[in-house]
């Protein structure tokens, strides 16, 4: 049974703590925060569990395998780092850092000294977005045209991070993973509405290779909380909607042909095809929950998880080229992946 550390029970950590705690093959020792509140408050709901105001004492604590960290995204790089450097096994949440230079080094780092580093992208733990991408690779919608997001809600602001920072990495995490791709190219315009220098509203476009685009709308200034995603292919569509409790995913057997023969602009013709909706079933559990089991289960096979530090530093450098796509007023940013070198 693998002992695991959480640092942050702000909004997050609460969950991590209790996915963490009934798992079978792990047990949480203890938690951290700077809040005595919100310890005393864990510490009602789980009187066996050390708390502390210190972070440095979880860390140093030898009988701790894994640091699980849900902290603000300008802490991440300081607290993983000496995590690592402690021989801590490693879950942050997104975004992995709050620079391309932190998240680069911390993936070297954990490397390095062979340990397990993974982001919390949930996303990808879902059985909808993993239906999705087996029906892209099983080729059952065909060549994929387009993709396209809105993530939207009425706040939550935040102090550190403007809106692509907030809420992207999920849909960037999403696209990356259901493509088995990454965007080789960027463009982004964002608006500052409530609060001078950070975005509260913007719109990303991101060029994955073999033509294959995808938008992403994200606001904190909407009426309605959206979840909604489209992806058209070239033999059906599909729409997810993770804000519906029952009917995540709907397949739309529609397209448009061209007729393969004609002689004259005058016979060109398109035929449109309206076919039938199909829903799929999918399973209840509950992602987070799948997605904590998996971190276990990576350090005890040593297997990379899906959601690598790797994985986590590609949403990273497209958040990185689309902050700098909407200083330049939505010019468009090629991304260069770096060659990862393990240092010692």
């Amino acid at each position: 049974m693998l002992t695991v550390g959480v640092i942050g029970c702000g909004y997050w950590g609460p969950n991590l703590i209790r996915n963490f705690v009934n798992l079978k093959n792990s047990r949480v020792t203890a938690c951290a925060d700077i809040s005595q509140e919100r310890l005393d408050h864990m510490k009602q709901l789980y009187p066996t569990i050390e708390t502390t105001t210190n972070f440095k004492e979880i860390i140093d604590d030898p009988e701790i395998d894994a640091v699980v960290i849900a902290t603000p995204v300008s802490s991440h790089h300081t607290i993983a780092h000496v995590a690592i450097e402690a021989g801590k096994h490693v879950f942050v949440e997104k975004p992995l850092a709050d620079s391309v230079e932190k998240g680069t080094k911390l993936v070297e780092f954990a490397g390095g000294r062979k340990r397990i580093l993974m982001v919390g992208h949930t996303f990808v733990y879902t059985a909808a977005v993993n239906k999705i991408k087996e029906l892209i690779h099983s080729g059952d919608l065909g060549d994929i045209y387009y993709i396209s997001s809105s993530r939207v809600n009425l706040g939550i602001f935040q102090d550190d991070i403007n809106v692509v920072w907030d809420l992207a990495p999920h849909d960037i995490s999403i696209m990356n993973y259901i493509l088995n791709s990454r965007p080789e190219a960027i463009s982004a315009i964002g608006h500052s509405y409530i609060r001078p220098e950070i975005e509260d509203v913007a719109f990303i476009t991101l060029i994955y290779p073999n033509s294959v685009h995808a938008n992403i709308q994200v606001s904190w200034l909407n009426p309605n909380k959206i979840r909604k995603t489209t992806v058209v292919g070239s033999k059906k569509m599909l729409v997810y909607d993770d804000v519906s409790s029952l009917e995540k995913i709907r397949i739309y057997d529609k397209g448009v042909t061209v007729q393969p023969h004609y002689d004259t602009f005058g016979e060109f013709q398109l035929s449109y095809r309206y076919g039938d909706i199909s829903i799929p079933k999918l399973d209840d559990a509950e992602p987070l929950k799948i997605e904590c089991q998996h971190f276990i289960d990576c350090i005890e096979k040593g297997e990379l998880p899906r959601s690598s530090g790797v994985h986590g530093l590609e949403v990273l450098l497209a958040l990185d080229a689309a902050g700098r796509s909407m200083k330049a007023q939505g010019q468009i940013v090629h991304i260069e992946y770096p060659d990862l070198t393990v240092t010692e």
